[in-house]
């Protein structure tokens, strides 16, 4: 799923004339008690502030912990966000960027060194939404596995290193290997640990480096129970973003070794990304943290039992992704007028639910909001809107 068009595409654009404008700060569950009255959105991974909800947020961040800000990405909250994330991943170092974009073309470029190969996902975010990066500006040439799936096998990674070594006459080397997980373009499908440990244990053998495209990586451990600790041991180097789940208007994480992280700091400054101040993102992010991996859990199991229970009504199914995370695929019957549906959960019950993708099955994403409601409620508004959406 193409993120920067996800409004267009999923019908969301069109909310607004089914009722007055979204309230995205009523994605912040993490810090408020259940209000059966409260939105609940079927899209996004997490908080989506306002500006004055921002403003607000921060104060109760600041109240419950004095913010200290930072000085170019140094000392204050940045700093114990670093290690929060140390912490987090088992790692020996990291460090905070302005986007997931530079901590991914960064770390690559690192552990490639001299040598230019890098083997990815054809599906994912650094092969396909970040501009050509690795080649234009860091002279890696990346070589796209397993078109349109969101993982590749390690069968098929040693099939392609072997027709790169034996094919090319000039050898440039193997740099790097980079997976994501969840992949968004396969809507939110993870890579199996069990291939990741595989491909982890090959690498280490001949002495390839290994790189963690982990942006949604929280999402994935509430669904299938592998800590962010064990995705994140295997990699050279993890990358978390800040802003999809964990409220900040922006920023991303980057752990790793301390020899890799160590020669971050320069490359930001060299390739523009240097700020005078980020202790705003880091703050939202640190706050947000807390408590973060019992919410989601929790959030798992309620949209578990919630899609089994909406699963008895006629007129609509609800599955789950094989090996998938928060989004799950809605299907509706021919007795069922979508738009209709739609309208009635949004002005009569305050759910949001996105549209569909021309003939595709809708995408149901699960976050924070879900805390908010109980069950039995959401069943009950949606089997009072399936009624009334009747054809």
């Amino acid at each position: 799923m193409h993120r920067r068009n996800f409004l267009k595409t999923s019908g969301i654009a069109a909310l607004p004339t089914l009722g007055a404008a979204i309230p995205f700060g009523g994605l912040a569950a993490s810090h408020q008690s259940m209000d059966q009255s409260a939105p609940l959105y079927f899209f996004f991974d997490g908080p989506m502030y306002k500006p004055a909800e921002l403003i607000a947020k921060l104060q109760e961040a600041n109240t419950a912990n004095a913010i200290q800000p930072d000085s170019y990405g140094e000392g204050g909250v940045v700093e114990a966000l670093e290690k929060k994330f140390m912490a987090i991943t088992g790692k020996e170092s990291a460090i905070y960027m302005p986007s997931g974009t530079m901590a991914n073309q960064l770390a690559i470029a690192v552990l490639c060194g001299d040598n230019t190969k890098v083997f990815v996902q054809e599906a994912s975010h650094v092969f396909r939404d970040e501009a050509d990066a690795a080649q234009s500006i860091h002279n890696k040439r990346l070589i796209p596995l397993a078109p349109n799936e969101p993982a590749f096998t390690l069968e098929m990674l040693q099939a392609s290193l072997k027709y790169h070594e034996e094919g090319e006459v000039f050898k440039s080397g193997i740099g790097a290997i980079a997976i994501e997980s969840p992949v968004r373009r396969c809507d939110g499908r993870t890579v199996p640990v069990e291939e990741i440990r595989k491909i982890a244990a090959f690498c280490k053998e001949k002495g390839y480096k290994l790189h963690f495209d982990g942006a949604r990586v929280h999402l994935a451990s509430a669904f299938n129970g592998v800590s962010v600790g064990e995705y994140a041991r295997h990699f050279d180097s993890v990358y978390i973003s800040l802003y999809k789940y964990l409220g900040a208007p922006g920023g991303a994480m980057l752990c790793g070794d301390k020899e890799v992280i160590g020669k971050m700091r320069h490359l930001m400054k060299v390739h523009g990304g240097t700020m005078y101040q980020s202790w705003v993102n880091a703050a939202m992010a640190f706050h947000h943290l807390e408590g973060l991996d019992e919410r989601l859990k929790k959030m798992a199991l309620q949209a578990q039992e919630l899609f089994g229970q909406l699963n008895g009504l006629p007129g609509i199914k609800i599955s789950p992704l094989p090996n998938g995370s928060n989004i799950f695929y809605l299907e509706t019957g021919n007795t069922v007028d979508l738009a209709k549906l739609r309208e009635t959960l949004n002005k009569k019950y305050n759910i949001f639910m996105p549209g569909r993708r021309g003939n595709d099955p809708i995408r149901i994403t699960v976050n924070e909001s879900l805390l908010k409601r109980d069950n039995k409620s959401i069943v009950a508004a949606f089997k009072d809107s399936l009624q009334a959406a009747k054809v």
